[in-house]
């Protein structure tokens, strides 16, 4: 059972892990660093605990102490109860949500022990230069919910860990599989080594629009897209076996990249009529 421990001083060093979420810089740096992430709000902290991620304490405002008391009473890491007014002093914002956890991460698992995984029909997606937490967070959101089998990220990717990726994916960042390839984008040859048609999503008219591919085509395929704004680089193109896109009315030529992840990984999904 986890100690219940009541704090009115924001500058208690116990809450070290929660001052100054508000920060991007130094929680970017820190927490990979530190080996520690933080979840926020009652359904994310239930989803990253039953990930298997170790807690490493939580904190609490008082009225969401009974909401969490079976998470309490599992876990031996310590809860710190604090008022309204404490919590935003030392995070720096309202945390609206009232209930924060420090989880300890895991080792990432190695790009090809991703690739090794699942069958003929599995897709995988590849993003490059995605740096926008919230867009991060949205992208895993729709790739658990379309079935994606596993994402691969370019070293400079945002970290799907950080507290607003998390947020924005509903924890979805604990259920799918993700790796770091470390040279991009040589390291797209190793996807194609291991069977995967890489398909590269672009607005350019030379990519063959989504709805006029055969089905088969998308099986066992690595759906790669680019960052917001500049799409996928022209090393990365390059690298593809495919280019495709989404189909759009006349005068609109791109989709928030977190809005085309959802479009294509429905549209690659193995029930999609012929």
């Amino acid at each position: 059972m986890a100690d219940l421990i009541t704090v009115d001083d924001p500058d208690d060093p116990r809450l070290r892990d929660f001052t100054g979420l508000t920060d991007v810089e130094l929680r970017r740096r820190r927490e990979p660093e530190e080996g520690l992430f933080i979840a926020e709000g009652e359904k994310v902290i239930r989803r990253a605990k039953d990930a298997g991620f170790e807690m490493r304490s939580m904190l609490l405002s008082a009225k969401w102490v009974d909401v969490m008391r079976d998470v309490i009473d599992e876990l031996p890491a310590p809860v710190y109860a604090v008022t309204p007014e404490v919590a935003e002093r030392v995070t720096g914002y309202h945390v609206h949500r009232g209930a924060l956890a420090s989880m300890q991460r895991k080792p990432l698992p190695e790009p090809a022990e991703i690739l090794a995984a699942g069958g003929s029909g599995r897709r995988i997606a590849v993003f490059e230069g995605f740096v926008d937490h919230a867009n991060l967070g949205a992208a895993f959101r729709s790739a658990a919910a379309l079935g994606i089998s596993a994402i691969l990220l370019s070293p400079d990717c945002a970290d799907p860990l950080y507290r607003r990726a998390i947020k924005v994916s509903m924890g979805s960042v604990f259920s799918v599989p993700y790796a770091r390839l470390a040279d991009w984008p040589a390291d797209l040859e190793k996807v194609r080594e291991a069977g995967y048609r890489i398909l590269a999503m672009t607005p350019s008219p030379q990519a063959a629009s989504l709805d006029q591919v055969p089905p088969e085509r998308f099986e066992r395929c690595a759906i790669m897209l680019g960052s917001e704004g500049h799409g996928l680089s022209t090393h990365a193109l390059r690298a593809a076996d495919e280019w495709v896109r989404i189909p759009m009315a006349e005068g609109i030529d791109s989709l928030n990249v977190a809005a085309a992840s959802a479009v294509a990984f429905y549209a690659t999904r193995p029930t999609r009529p012929a």
